[in-house]
């Protein structure tokens, strides 16, 4: 028998993977929705009868910021910034293994949902760069390579029973895509692609704060809210992805959003009070245009889980999950941050660490 070179072998293996990120899968394990305030996983209410300190858990959604999780860069003069430490390259494939592997570890603690993005975000943390990271071509058609490291990663949170918030687009990225028709076309071909390779566990959000600064116009908070109406009126035997939109820290969705939208999204970067987190929910819930749904905080990078009073605990209080927003900062090193790359995806730093334990204080864990 001829012995394949490993180049083809690799090309074959590829192939396959992309073969099957185009079919159907047999069994759907986690099937995620919303109903009323709150989320259910497989028919039943998140972390089902549970309290921390006298407020009611059942029905969040704790999750992670985790972008990066199928991150690239097709521009060569910045691709070499992300280098994993001790080699000369940066490694896309590496990147989706490593974080599929730390999932059952995430979940574990009592992780139930992380955010992760088409379009990433930003991979110093903040800020913008000459960096190309996006899943669409310029007409809105899907890239196979991209949405093959997707595959995996939604293939394994659906055998763990976790939901994921998948972001489709991110400012100093959607430039990349020609025009609005190119836009409709992203969220059409990736509504399509979910429904065709089977899952059930996905919750949109159309872009990570609107009110950043983007080149489309219906990605800007005038009219975002016709592409949240975009995605629920895509149904697929009866089903629709629920669908929502962030903006920056400490700002309120507009009314036209509120109304649209299945899931509210809110991030608390900015927020040094926790005190404020509860104001801003307290204004939230207030509107006429609130119709109780969920309130999600899927990015806060305030942290202070020993102190007496911090944002996490501010939003659980106000009945409200809470994402943790974790970047490396300046001189920091490689274990440090989940959104900057290269990132580590294992729980490694004190950060992390505290974070994790938090959360199974709160939760009790998996």
């Amino acid at each position: 028998m001829k012995y394949l070179n490993k180049k083809t072998a690799l090309y074959i293996v590829l192939a396959l993977l992309m073969s099957v990120s185009a079919c159907k899968r047999n069994e759907i394990n986690t099937r995620v929705e919303v109903r009323g305030n709150k989320f259910y996983i497989n028919g039943a209410p998140t972390y089902k009868g549970k309290e921390w300190n006298g407020s009611s858990i059942e029905g969040l959604l704790f999750n992670a910021r985790m972008v990066q999780g199928i991150f690239d860069d097709s521009n060569e003069h910045t691709r070499q910034l992300w280098k994993y430490p001790g080699t000369d390259k940066w490694e896309p494939d590496r990147n989706t293994n490593e974080f599929i592997k730390a999932m059952d570890e995430w979940h574990r603690y009592g992780l139930l949902a992380f955010t992760i993005n088409l379009q990433g975000g930003s991979p110093k943390g903040y800020g913008n760069d000459d960096w190309i990271n996006t899943a669409f071509n310029p007409d809105g058609s899907l890239k196979k390579k991209y949405f093959t490291r997707l595959y995996r990663i939604l293939t394994k949170s659906d055998d763990l029973g976790m939901a994921v918030i998948l972001g489709l687009f991110y400012f100093g990225q959607d430039e990349q895509l020609a025009d609005e028709q190119a836009i409709l076309n992203a969220i059409d071909n990736t509504l399509d692609w979910l429904n065709e390779t089977g899952f059930r566990n996905v919750i949109i959000e159309i872009n990570n704060e609107c009110n950043g600064n983007y080149d489309h116009e219906i990605l800007q908070p005038e009219r975002v809210h016709e592409l949240i109406d975009r995605v629920k009126k895509k149904r697929y035997e009866g089903y629709s992805y629920p669908a929502g939109v962030s903006y920056g820290g400490g700002t309120l969705p507009g009314v036209n959003v509120i109304k649209a939208s299945d899931v509210i999204f809110l991030h608390g970067n900015g927020i040094d009070n926790p005190d404020d987190i509860r104001e801003m929910v307290r204004r939230l819930k207030v509107m006429p245009e609130y119709n109780a749904q969920p309130v999600v905080f899927n990015e806060d990078d305030h942290y202070g889980f020993d102190e007496e009073d911090y944002n996490m605990k501010a939003a659980v209080e106000s009945y409200a999950s809470w994402g943790f927003f974790d970047y490396r900062r300046q001189g920091e090193g490689f274990e440090q941050g989940f959104q900057s790359v290269p990132v580590d995806w294992g729980i490694n730093s004190d950060r992390k660490k505290d974070f994790f334990n938090k959360i199974k204080e709160i939760t009790g864990g998996n």
